[in-house]
């Protein structure tokens, strides 16, 4: 055999029966990849599918499906939009990742890019871009170019080096107690609704218990779908309220109709003014891509085993392709602000699966669910989706964190980047606590030395005034109103 052909995926790899354990087989795997990048990847020839790829695929549809319609009925609520117009935009949304990006992007031309999901932390600055007079496809276009350019300048792996493993977990710290704790008091928050707050204390205790025993046998990569199972078992038995609502069908596929006057959004197409209004949003919003990236990647190489960089993914890839995934989806009529698919890549790595053969299946999943309608339902259920979110992405976000910062200084870093994130929000944080570590005030002083003076502070310093400028005008800085209507008022 040739030595082109010893290099290869297929020559590399051995069968389950060659291995003592199942774990030893998926590291082998993920070590035996030679993913392509923009080139035809093909499913057999140069990855495989397990059992395992169905655990990401699950929770990503799931997590899918909540934050599309979190991002939509954000949008909807202000425009005065009906119910019936949201789930219609994500079952189209749905589609869209699915055959356009997911399966076709990371599952066959680039597995290093993670598939392209949605942007949580935006949601909260929806009802300010629309009140500032902005229009859902001016801020998905800006936010793809402005994103492309990031990516094709390799500006987002320039941010990742210079970010130290203790800023980093920090981040991830913050992250997942934030999450864990947001997703309590929402699951609460919903069985006080009927009467049966108790409920939410059996489901949260049931799942921490499941969880603990899932770690003891090291099988965590079935948290999501065991977690999904036993949360929607306990509140069908206990009596909580719930039915099927969404049809089988087909959503309306025309971008005419989405964006009419008098159909869609009833908006029509963006004008320049409405550029203009989106501006400091859609930079705020690449800017949060960076830490949200980097904290994706840092998981898989907590995760995944020795030699196995090839298979890991790239942040300028992913950048490139949410940019391209929020500029189609915006175009056609899509209401979705794109990130890095956090409740894909976060069970991947846990179940030490590469990219590609969960992407096909999630694809697969997607277009289900769209065209089903009723899993839809069953996704968005406040049990189920906190419960999916709680193990498959926060409990773990805090697990890495917690392994990032145990050596050296990473707790200085990491303590004042949670405290910065508390004070204003996660890219406050990461910005003003970069600069601080690498200038050397923090954490390990010996490291800024090797960065130079563009990665001490220049580089770091510059991010950290444009992000802080662009904060002030929208007002996001606790006390101080917002620059830009001061100036309105003033003009």
């Amino acid at each position: 055999m040739s030595e082109v052909d010893q290099s290869t995926y297929q020559a590399q790899r051995k069968p389950r029966s060659a291995f003592a354990s199942r774990a030893e087989y998926l590291d082998h795997e993920l070590q035996s990849m030679r993913p392509r990048r923009w080139r035809p990847n093909l499913p057999f020839k140069d990855y495989r599918f397990e059992v395992e790829d169905w655990v990401p695929a699950m929770a990503a549809t799931i997590g899918k499906i909540v934050m599309v319609a979190a991002i939509v009925a954000a949008f909807a609520t202000q425009l005065g939009l009906p119910e019936t117009f949201v789930i219609e935009n994500v079952r189209f949304e749905l589609l869209i990742a699915a055959i356009l990006f997911v399966v076709l992007v990371s599952g066959f031309l680039n597995p290093n890019a993670n598939l392209a999901g949605t942007h949580g932390p935006l949601i909260p600055l929806i009802p300010l871009i629309v009140a500032s007079g902005g229009h859902p496809m001016a801020l998905g276009l800006m936010i793809g170019v402005l994103g492309f350019i990031l990516g094709i300048t390799k500006g987002g792996s320039l941010l990742a080096r210079l970010t130290s493993n203790g800023v980093c977990g920090g981040l991830l710290l913050y992250l997942g107690f934030i999450g864990i704790t947001g997703q309590i008091s929402k699951l609460f928050a919903w069985a006080e609704g009927f009467d049966m707050a108790y409920l939410a204390f059996i489901v949260i205790i049931s799942t921490i218990i499941m969880y603990a025993y899932l770690e003891h046998i090291q099988m965590r990569w079935l948290a999501i779908p065991l977690g999904s199972v036993l949360a929607a078992g306990l509140s069908f038995a206990l009596g909580a309220p719930f039915e099927f609502t969404t049809e089988p069908g087909m959503p309306n596929m025309n971008p005419a109709y989405w964006w009419g006057e008098n159909t869609g959004w009833q908006l029509g197409w963006p004008e320049l003014h409405h550029f203009i209004a989106v501006a400091p949003f859609a930079i705020l919003a690449v800017a949060m891509w960076s830490p949200d990236f980097l904290g994706h990647r840092v998981f898989q190489e907590i995760n995944y085993p020795k030699k196995t960089e090839k298979v890991l993914m790239d942040i300028d890839d992913t950048m490139c392709t949410a940019s391209a995934r929020q500029i189609t989806g915006s175009l056609l009529g899509g209401g979705n602000i794109t990130s890095s698919w956090g409740t894909y890549i976060v069970p991947a790595a846990i179940a030490r699966r590469p990219i590609p053969a969960g992407a096909i299946l999630t694809g697969f999943l997607c277009v289900v669910a769209a065209l089903w309608g009723y899993p839809m339902d069953l996704a968005v259920w406040q049990p189920v989706l906190s419960v999916a979110l709680i193990v498959g992405v926060y409990l773990p976000l805090l697990e890495a964190g917690m392994q990032m910062t145990r050596e050296g200084k990473t707790t200085q870093s990491a303590a004042v980047v949670i405290f910065s994130s508390a004070l204003v929000n996660p890219v406050f944080g990461w910005s003003l606590t970069v600069l601080l570590d690498n200038l050397g005030l923090i954490g390990c002083k010996e490291r800024g030395k090797s960065l130079g003076h563009m990665g001490r502070w220049v580089v770091p310093g510059v991010v950290f005034l444009i992000l802080c400028a662009v904060m002030a005008g929208i007002g996001m800085f606790p006390g101080l109103p917002p620059l830009l209507e001061s100036f309105r008022e003033l003009s």
